[in-house]
């Protein structure tokens, strides 16, 4: 018998996943060592392994929330997306892994491959409305600067639709339209029925019509829209200043108190509060500036504008003063 026979008997192969006890002193203080890749006996010193494989992370996390939110499973899903990003991709990339651009019949075949692997996702006409609708609310959202969250919302919002037949019949860039502005009122994102209309490739009315729709069918329940989200964006299309929006936030507190501001479209008291701290800081701004950066007519301004100031007893100075 050779010497290696003999050392093979004697010591035992050991792995790393069934040794729970040292071999030598049958302790079971065994200590990994991910740097040097042993498993060693904290007792006796006894190296049980020594080609141990590290299968975790190349990064570190310090909390349980930082480890949690730094794991890697895959591509969450997204329901703004037909199939939910569930299949594969192939890009519109016309180079390969080393950055050099591909040859023409390369790029031609990858083209085909392209076309017929986006055909074989889409097999019914419930999966060819999705991808419609999803590239419609996509659109939507690049085009009025809608966040990823709210969009996912609108996604949510589209296939209840779907599921509960909604869209037969009906276009689907209105059903669309009217699904991002339901997200857009559910986060309170301060997006307009105008804006998102102007957006969208179809009239204001449809996708009113869609939006009372989505409310009556689906059961949602709206928020009241706040006024103080439309007032920073209005300032920034006019350029009024931080100090003129605090003033004019402090204004609608007010009028919310009151109950001043009960039934009023909120954009319209937005538009008209920011006016009246205009004047007061003989800031210039006229209404017809606000008017048409809050999207309304100068008489919705400059009917809140009296109301405001008579519900709420201001004492403006006359424009004339002013400047």
């Amino acid at each position: 018998m050779s010497v290696t026979q003999i050392i093979t008997e004697k010591v035992p192969k050991i792995d790393q996943h069934l040794a729970d006890k040292c071999p030598e002193c049958k302790g079971k203080n065994l200590v990994h060592d991910y740097d040097s890749g042993e498993t060693i006996c904290g007792d006796c010193g006894l190296v049980l392994y020594e080609q141990m494989m590290d299968k975790g992370p190349e990064w570190r996390a310090f909390t349980h929330e930082e480890k949690t939110s730094r794991s890697r499973v895959g591509m969450p899903t997204s329901y703004s997306i037909s199939d939910k990003g569930l299949s594969t991709i192939i890009s519109q990339v016309d180079r390969d892994a080393f950055g050099r651009k591909l040859p023409i019949s390369t790029r031609l075949q990858m083209w085909r491959l392209r076309k017929w692997q986006i055909r074989s996702r889409v097999h019914s006409s419930t999966d060819r409305n999705l991808a419609q609708a999803m590239t419609e609310i996509e659109r939507l959202s690049s085009k009025v600067s809608i966040s990823p969250p709210i969009k996912e919302k609108a996604a949510v919002a589209y296939r209840k639709a779907l599921d509960k037949g909604l869209v037969r019949g009906r276009s689907i860039n209105s059903i669309a339209a009217a699904a991002l502005y339901v997200a857009c009122r559910k986060s309170g994102s301060p997006r307009t029925l105008n804006e998102i209309a102007e957006a969208s490739l179809v009239d204001k009315k449809d996708v009113a019509r869609c939006y009372r729709l989505l409310l009556q069918e689906l059961d949602f329940h709206m928020p009241i829209a706040d006024p103080l989200t439309y007032v920073s964006k209005i300032a920034e299309k006019t350029g009024i200043s931080g100090k003129t929006q605090g003033n004019a936030i402090a204004i609608l507190r007010e009028a919310r108190q009151k109950r001043a501001s009960s039934g009023k479209d909120p954009v319209g008291l937005a538009a008209a509060a920011l006016y009246i701290a205009c004047l007061k800081n003989t800031e210039k701004a006229t209404q017809k500036d606000i008017a048409e950066a809050a999207g309304v007519t100068e008489v919705t301004v400059r009917n809140r504008y009296k109301d405001l100031k008579k519900r709420l007893n201001l004492e403006i100075p006359d424009r004339k003063d002013c400047f």
